[in-house]
């Protein structure tokens, strides 16, 4: 394969994002593909006993080499959107499934793997290696591969239609999204709404040659909006368009040129594959196959804890939305509270309460503060150090894909590299919506022509969505992060870290390889918590205007204000959570009930807060539609529980030290008992190594402001 003329075939170093364009994506995967082939090939005709060496690391090796390539093109297709890449996407990814869906049923490989587990050799392999072995016979049976053969062709169609449906939900997202624009002119409908965020609409209304303010559904946009915005029909206006994309409701102006938008019918086409998918397997449902790879061990344990919950939250979400149902009506008029005007009355409600408004708080967080800030507190606690990689020498020049990315880089207490990570932070067109952490290199010990061994550096994606720098009165100001966003970024390089502090040397459980999904959650919402602690906001704060550092005061009214509503916010999550899982466990796709009237349902049950009729959240609910939390969504809040009671060690340990909660000797065990492991071992094993003993829910109740105490 020639590695000069196309860059995502050269693995020697960071990717050439500025290299790559949509003509290299199809040769680099065919060759890839093509070399997998031999590959595997070679490895079934082997007739000698499957040892590691021979067997596993040559798969491992050339399945690596596929996979980063076909990493920077999803990457690229989520972060730098265009029609050209994602056609090219969309192109190759059926061929990739097909793959690795085909692998997953090759039923000489997996005769192969069950002879490794039954021989002399496995007694003596790694802990991690071990359970490589388990993980592959489970992954074999999930995929396919004791179904007789004409069933393997309809459940390898199924994971290739699935694979489709998936990319179109997100695709059809997106451009709903972006297909939306509101432009006022008048000054008066802008009341309340904040200066920065006015700026921002101003400039993207001069973009494109109009005066007045432009807004959009993205984040940055859309939530100052309710948030602030006085004029209620302005608020109503966005909150039915927000909750209307990629719906019935939503269809694009050109939908007769043969776009369509509305996500509904690929819901219902997705749900009923995945339970055909399970029934194949002699699963009842798709959310039993969903917990064999979890910490939860069936659907019933799931809804259980999220009832659990529930019933605990619920008298809390009641007695917020009283009290903001009477602030709204007593203080603003609004006699009716509809759902356009909660955020906006909770802001009031803050505001009232607490003498404090986020806008006020944003104005202690630029970027230039926040990011150094948050480096500082991990690399007390793990003692390491991060620097910018462009202040390294490198062998030759860093590429990025956009000119608003970052690349730092780990090093060790010793001096040593032992990752890099991307920072891409701000909100644009291109842009695939929310927040997240994704691996484009991992750690792995890897041989050396010269027989020794080396460590392969990983390297992270750190994505958000927020606003960017804006020019106010002439003057350049750097972006101004919410504490909210602030919460954000904390919890995205929480994953990060998983992923770039691993020790484990073999990549198929190092990071965030092989974790249960419902524990990957633990060391991202663990790095919330910093976020509310005050020597940790000393160091990442500075007003944008004065230079001042946070006040303490104003620290004690957030702090006061933590709990706001966190009752509502609870049981939303749960709302969530139990439609998912709902969804996949006991709804039937082909019967009268529809999605619809399931979350509805749903809603009855848990619900203090319900939408108008023309709501379609479904229809954006990308993390179980488009990404990989079907039947998964209570992973965040059962990873709440894990990473709350993590924490508490932290704060019990915090009086034994002067350094507080930021207590390196704390932080070192969590680093090691958790961080360092990866998916070596099952995921409540590093709990109980770290905690002393297994989790308990009462440090996320405290927390969260719902305990009698």
């Amino acid at each position: 394969m020639n590695t000069v003329s196309n860059p995502l075939l050269d693995f020697s170093g960071l990717p050439h994002f500025e290299d790559i364009n949509t003509t290299h994506v199809t040769p680099a995967i065919e060759a890839l593909l093509d070399e997998n082939k031999v590959v595997i090939e070679k490895i079934r005709s082997d007739e000698q006993p499957p040892t590691w060496e021979s067997f596993v690391q040559p798969m491992v090796d050339v399945s690596e080499r596929l996979m980063r390539a076909w990493n920077q093109v999803s990457h690229l297709n989520a972060v730098m959107n265009t029609p050209e890449l994602r056609e090219v996407y969309n192109h190759n990814l059926p061929q990739i499934t097909q793959f690795y869906a085909e692998l997953s049923q090759d039923q000489q490989l997996f005769e192969k793997f069950k002879q490794l587990r039954a021989s002399a050799e496995f007694d003596l392999l790694s802990p991690a290696r071990k359970k490589i072995v388990e993980n592959e016979l489970r992954d074999f049976r999930l995929g396919g591969a004791e179904l007789p053969s004409d069933k393997k062709q309809r459940f390898l169609k199924i994971q290739e239609t699935l694979s489709e449906l998936s990319s179109k939900f997100n695709d059809n997202l997106l451009d709903a999204t972006n297909a939306f624009s509101l432009l006022i002119e008048n000054a008066d409908e802008v009341s309340g709404i904040p200066d920065d965020v006015l700026a921002a609409a101003q400039q993207l209304a001069e973009k494109s040659s109009q005066t007045g303010w432009k807004f959009t559904l993205h984040m940055p946009s859309y939530l100052p909006i309710q948030q602030y915005a006085d004029n209620r029909g302005l608020r109503e206006k966005m909150y039915r368009a927000f909750y209307t994309r990629a719906s019935e409701f939503g269809a694009p102006e050109n939908e007769s040129d043969g776009a369509n938008w509305d996500n509904m019918p690929l819901i219902d086409k997705i749900l009923a594959l995945r339970e055909e998918e399970a029934k194949l397997l002699g699963h009842q449902n798709y959310a039993e196959i969903s917990l064999a790879t979890k910490m939860a061990s069936s659907p019933c344990q799931v809804l259980d804890f999220l009832r659990e919950l529930a019933a605990k939250a619920k008298p809390y979400a009641e007695k917020d939305l009283q009290e903001l149902q009477q602030f709204a009506a007593e203080t603003l008029g609004l006699q009716t509270l509809e759902v356009w005007d909660i955020p906006y009355a909770s802001e009031k409600l803050r505001q009232a309460r607490y003498a404090f408004s986020d806008q006020e708080v944003k104005q202690y967080f630029p970027e230039d503060q926040v990011l150094p800030g948050m480096f500082k507190l991990v690399e007390k606690l793990y003692q390491i150090s991060i620097e910018p990689a462009d202040s390294i020498e490198l062998e030759r020049k860093i590429q990025y894909w956009h000119p608003d990315v970052k690349l730092y880089d780990i090093f060790d207490a010793d001096g040593t590299l032992i990752g890099r990570f991307y920072i891409d932070l701000y909100a644009r067109e291109s842009k695939r919506g929310g927040a997240w952490m994704d691996g484009a290199i991992t750690r792995r010990r890897t041989d050396c022509t010269q027989g020794g061994s080396a460590v392969q550096v990983p390297v992270a994606y750190l994505t958000c969505n927020f606003s960017g720098p804006v020019t106010i009165d002439g003057k350049q100001r750097p972006a101004l992060f919410t504490h909210n966003e602030v919460i954000v970024l904390f919890h995205e390089f929480g994953h990060g870290l998983h992923h770039l502090l691993t020790q484990v040397d073999d990549l198929n459980v190092s990071g965030i390889n092989g974790v249960e999904w419902d524990a990957v959650e633990l060391p991202s919402q663990f790095m919330e918590n910093f976020c509310w602690e005050w020597d940790v906001l000393t160091e990442m704060t500075r007003h944008v205007e004065t230079g001042e550092p946070l006040p303490r005061e104003l620290f004690d009214k957030m702090l006061a204000a933590k709990n706001f509503q966190s009752g509502m916010q609870t049981v939303r999550q749960i709302e969530f959570a139990l439609f998912d899982m709902h969804l996949h466990y006991d709804f039937n796709p082909h019967g009268d009930k529809t999605v619809l009237q399931l979350i509805e349902e749903v809603r009855q049950e848990v619900a203090v807060i319900f939408p108008p009729n023309y709501n379609r959240f479904p229809n954006s609910f990308a993390h179980i539609f488009g990404g990989g939390y079907a039947a998964g969504y209570y992973s965040y809040k059962w990873a709440e529980v894990l990473s709350a009671d993590a924490y508490g060690l932290f704060e019990e340990n915090a009086s034994k030290s002067v350094a507080g909660v930021v207590n390196y000797e704390t932080g070192s065990r969590f680093k090691q008992e958790i961080l360092a492991m990866g998916g070596s071992r099952p995921a409540l094993e590093s709990f109980v190594a770290f905690r002393g003993r297994e989790p308990q829910m009462e440090a996320l109740l405290r927390h969260n402001g719902m305990t009698t105490a």
